[in-house]
């Protein structure tokens, strides 16, 4: 009996994937899992050469990059656990994270997605949960007013991270760094909607659970590291592109007509404030990377067009 099936979903960051399978080797005590890395077509290292290190993973092996969700869903056919976590190659375990969260879930009678609480780095808190996207939600964060009112709960989508949360708390959407579900219910989602390539996959994945009668669980006390889109860092462009294609996406296919053409309008004066803010900033400061950000603000504005009616 396999109790969990870790997927990881890899794109060059070979060394990432070194550090993550190593550490979760280390920490993961107490439950029998397996685990199956899907590699994008790395374009660099030998990905074989990294799994052989380490007992017993499945390799599957893209013959392109065919996107994180995709490549997800390509392990589901030959996963053997009860669960699935869905994990990122960029975390590193501190702790037996994977036994605990195992344990809670075990003792829910009702069916949950888990998350755990992100952290940077240099230990410091990272945005691990966020409400679902709204109309409103678009307004405060493309207005800033969710930097400028952070702590007031009606205008941040990203409350919960700036509270303490003292235990479990049900939540509208986890990181996919940190997925914990139930194989079983993923199957019934029929895994995750390969039109996202790469951002909103997380969110349609826990909105669709959530609509269909599932909790979100988010807990604060399991922890550990997220380096933090190491692979998209390497390309900011490429960062920036798919998250807005993510967001049209998401907005295409869960929103009502008059909602997806308010939200549309709000997140394109989003960008466009953003590319002169970021633009400005930067010559102000000399600095080139808010340069670079502003003008990558501003070709997002042209993203529209190719993606508003796919």
């Amino acid at each position: 009996m396999i109790d969990i099936t870790v997927v990881i979903v890899n794109f060059n960051s070979l060394k990432l994937l070194d550090s993550c399978l190593h550490s979760l080797f280390n920490y993961a005590k107490g439950v029998n899992f397996e685990i199956i890395v899907v590699d994008n077509k790395s374009e660099e290292g030998n990905v074989e050469e990294i799994v052989s290190k380490y007992p017993g993973i499945k390799l599957i092996k893209n013959e392109c990059n065919i996107g994180f969700a995709a490549a997800n869903n390509k392990a589901l056919n030959f996963a053997h656990g009860k669960y699935l976590l869905f994990l990122n190659n960029d975390v590193l375990f501190v702790d037996n994270v994977i036994k605990k969260v195992f344990d809670f879930a075990e003792s829910r009678s009702d069916k949950i997605f888990a998350g755990i609480q992100l952290l940077n780095a240099d230990k410091s808190k990272q945005e691990s949960v966020v409400n679902f996207p709204s109309v409103w939600n678009a307004m405060t964060e493309n207005f800033f007013l969710y930097k400028i009112f952070k702590h007031l709960k009606i205008f941040n989508k990203y409350y919960q991270n700036e509270i303490e949360l003292k235990e479990p708390t049900e939540v509208d959407v986890i990181r996919g760094a940190f997925m914990f579900c139930p194989k079983a219910e993923i199957m019934k989602l029929n895994g995750f909607d390969e039109r996202f390539f790469f951002y909103s996959e997380e969110t349609d994945l826990c909105y669709r659970f959530k609509m269909s009668g599932g909790k979100i669980v988010f807990l604060p006390d399991l922890k550990l590291i997220h380096y933090g889109g190491s692979t998209a860092d390497e390309n900011l462009w490429f960062k920036y592109k798919n998250q807005t294609i993510g967001k049209i996406q998401f907005y295409q296919k869960h929103f009502s007509a008059i909602n997806f053409f308010f939200v549309i309008i709000i997140h394109w004066i989003g960008l466009f404030l953003r590319s002169i803010v970021f633009t400005l900033a930067g010559l102000i400061s000399i600095n080139r990377n808010l340069i670079i950000k502003g003008y990558y603000f501003f070709k997002q504005l042209f993203v529209y067009p190719k993606n508003l009616f796919n």
